[in-house]
């Protein structure tokens, strides 16, 4: 077996943690094909002021399988997500802690957020500004984006490097392709790579209200709300959640007989430089990304042979992609199987492209595509194969692409491929 490709070291996936609203991993990966959604009523706080009362909530949660009680208390949800996902992928991998720690200084860690534990910084500000009531001394500080990536580092034990990447919608696709690149150049031996997001709070359902950018009248039937790619799609649905993958050099991982999911190829970012909230509407910065990560990979375009889409359930993005998969891959996106994982789980933010990237690697595992469900009424626009409704079998699947594009117009593909 070759250790090297395209001159750089080959990197696997060889364990995954999730925490998503379809349970963790694998229940999440099983319910995902079977096609059923997670999406339900707020449960966290009343929503009956709001017009969207619907969210992909992480509900029975216990943090304290993996955390003391008394730090659980003081630590944001997104970092009590993280730290979770993280210890499900070492358990995953086969590794236990006496193992990270034997290469501590090579262990990397690779986990983002776009808005980290906001959820304390909300909580300490109504508290100063409506009672008086001095924040705690680590309130400001456990909000921070990075924090979630310092305790999946101090629980594991990585002495390796440690980042937090912050690129909103994208950022658990750009951290899986920053931890490949980590490893191709020498920097660490094992990563844990992945994002999270726990935002699901009144004033950020408000906010994205305001922005008619939420799936709207679904409040008595939640599961039909996220429906990428149909014609009566008319937005997004809010959702939380945390992806852990463990990325580590093909020898190591042969060497220790470790299972082996996939092969992480190739990765590329780009800028629509555009609009602060809006795609741009040509898909240019969605197409340079899909473009440069699949040369990234070493392949050409006619090698995909599945999407894991950004599909977010919006009028404008699921057209943008659509077109933009088009421009790349010509004839061939004909040929493509595309889905939406955001369709039974919502937008995970941070989370979302680790979370799709996991259902990518399990197609390619497995060797069987998730659905897209809600997909009722077809639209002139979306006319690609979205997997509706069920899920399907692919024998011959070799190679995905997941995409993720986020506000701001930071985008980040990954490619996958079968081992």
């Amino acid at each position: 077996m070759e250790f090297t490709r395209n001159g750089w070291p080959r990197v696997v996936v060889t364990g995954m943690g999730a925490v998503t609203p379809l349970g963790r991993f694998p229940e999440f990966w099983e319910r995902l094909k079977r096609g059923e959604s997670g999406i339900r009523r707020i449960q966290s706080f009343d929503p009956s002021d709001l017009e969207v009362q619907i969210a992909g909530e992480v509900v029975d949660f216990d943090p304290t399988e993996y955390i003391d009680p008394k730090e659980a208390r003081r630590m944001a949800r997104a970092s009590q997500f993280g730290v979770t996902a993280a210890m499900d992928a070492l358990k995953d991998s086969g590794m236990t802690l006496s193992d990270i720690e034997a290469i501590q200084d090579r262990v990397g860690v690779d986990f983002g957020s776009s808005m980290g534990g906001h959820d304390l910084a909300q909580q300490a500000s109504f508290g100063y500004r409506s009672r008086g009531r001095r924040p705690g001394p680590f309130s400001l500080i456990q909000s921070l984006p990075n924090i979630p990536a310092h305790y999946v580092s101090r629980v594991i034990g990585a002495l390796g490097p440690l980042v937090c990447i912050s690129t909103a919608c994208a950022t658990g696709t750009h951290s899986i392709g920053d931890g490949l690149d980590m490893i191709r150049h020498g920097r660490a031996d094992v990563v844990f790579a992945g994002g999270v997001e726990a935002m699901i709070l009144d004033y950020a359902i408000a906010g994205f209200i305001s922005m008619t950018a939420l799936a709207t009248g679904y409040n008595d039937c939640p599961e039909k709300s996220s429906r990428p790619f149909d014609a009566n799609r008319n937005g997004f649905v809010f959702g939380e959640g945390a992806g852990v993958m463990i990325l580590e050099t093909l020898e190591r991982a042969v060497k220790r007989g470790a299972r082996i999911y996939a092969e992480v190829l190739g990765m590329a970012t780009s800028s629509d430089s555009y609009h602060v909230a809006a795609p741009d509407p040509d898909g240019r910065g969605a197409q340079n990304a899909m473009k440069w990560a699949v040369q990234d990979a070493g392949l050409n375009p006619q090698d995909i042979d599945y999407i894991n889409a950004h599909g977010t359930s919006t009028k404008a993005n699921d057209a943008i992609e659509t077109n933009a998969i088009k421009k790349v891959f010509g004839e061939h996106a004909y040929d493509i199987m595309v889905n939406s994982t955001k369709s039974m789980i919502g937008h995970l933010l941070g989370g979302a492209g680790a979370v799709e990237g996991i259902a990518s690697v399990m197609s390619l595992y497995e060797k069987i595509v998730h659905p897209t469900i809600n997909y009722e009424t077809p639209d002139p626009e979306c006319d690609l194969d979205y997997v509706p409704n069920e899920a399907r079998e692919a024998k011959g699947l070799r190679y995905a692409l997941s995409n993720s594009f986020g506000l701001g117009g930071q985008n980040a593909c990954v490619v996958f491929g079968a081992i």
